[in-house]
Formats: structure tokens, sequence, C-alpha cells
């Protein structure tokens, strides 16, 4: 377990390890402003604080729930400046759930088609092949 008060003063390798994230990744939310720049020491390092850790945190899970860094941006209140309503999140919630189940929708339908079309293939070393066959719609 981190312990949150070492976290008030990190290198951007220390916030990597303290989160779990890549630090190319962090970089990368970094230049698209979903994590604001650190202010840097009087050496020029980047110091990295509680708050950073704490909102990577919930960039990183949000990333794990599927939702797209425009979807993350508004979560924060970035694309406004904002923060948002509870209704806000709500609203983009459900639309991100609609699509999550329409994924697993298509995803139970490839799996039919697959399914099927594999219990017709004998495996044998023959030249026909039913699953080719079917790719390529013959």
């Amino acid at each position: 377990m981190i312990d949150h008060e070492s976290e008030s003063s990190l290198t951007r390798g220390d916030l990597a390890r303290a989160t779990g994230c890549n630090i190319e990744t962090i970089r990368y939310y970094e230049k698209t402003g979903l994590l604001p720049d650190p202010p840097r020491s009087a050496a020029g390092y980047r110091i990295y604080s509680a708050a950073h850790a704490t909102r990577l945190r919930f960039i990183l899970r949000a990333r794990k729930l599927g939702f797209s860094m425009e979807d993350i941006r508004g979560l924060m209140g970035l694309d406004d400046g904002a923060a948002p309503t509870c209704a806000e999140v709500k609203e983009r919630t459900e639309r991100h759930l609609a699509d999550v189940r329409a994924k697993i929708s298509d995803l139970r339908r490839i799996e039919s088609v697959l399914a099927a079309t594999a219990s017709r293939c004998s495996g044998a070393e023959v030249p026909n092949c039913p699953v080719l066959d079917a790719i390529s719609g013959n």
C-alpha cells in the first residue's frame, strides 16, 4: 500500500511507481491536458504532488472502465472548466454503458458465428476448410 503522505513530492518515476502507470503514459496525459503540468524544482525536475497521483489514479480507473479520453475530460470538468453535475456524469455514464452493451451484443453474435463455423470444421488435413469458406463468403 502506498503511503499518500509520501506523495507530496514525487518525481515522474516515483509517480509511475506509486500509481502503476507507465512514464510515457504520464507524459501523454500531460501533453493532452488530462494531467496538469507539475511545478519544477530549482534544478528543473518535475515535482508531482499527491493531487497529481489522485488525478492520475482517477484517469487510470476511468480508462479501465473503458471511458474515452473525451469522456474523462468531461468527467473531470476539463472540457468547460466547470465541475460536472451528477446529472451530467450520469448521462455520460449511461451513454458509455449503452456503448458497452452494444459491444457485448456484437461480441456474442461473433461468438455464435465462430462457434457454429468451427463446429463444421473437421480439423482434418484436407484442402477444403469450412472456416475459410465462411470467412471468404463462400
